[in-house]
């Protein structure tokens, strides 16, 4: 299972959704759906912008747990 710790992120650069939106350019109703872990998918340029945004790795925003 792959879990989505974009909140853990977003909290630790002091970074609330809105800003966040703002940075990356996509709406916040996306952005929430990526954070509570319902999104299927994610384009890489996507998540190539939120780690340019939050200053992180995409490690730190995506991680496997073995359910």
């Amino acid at each position: 299972m792959i879990v989505v710790n974009l909140d853990v992120m977003m909290a630790r650069r002091k970074m609330s959704l809105n800003e966040l939106s703002e940075h990356v350019g996509i709406t916040i109703a996306n952005l929430s759906i990526l954070k509570n872990g319902k999104a299927k998918a994610v384009r890489l340029s996507t998540l190539d912008a939120i780690c340019r945004a939050l200053d992180c790795q995409p490690g730190d925003i995506l991680e496997y747990q073995n359910e």
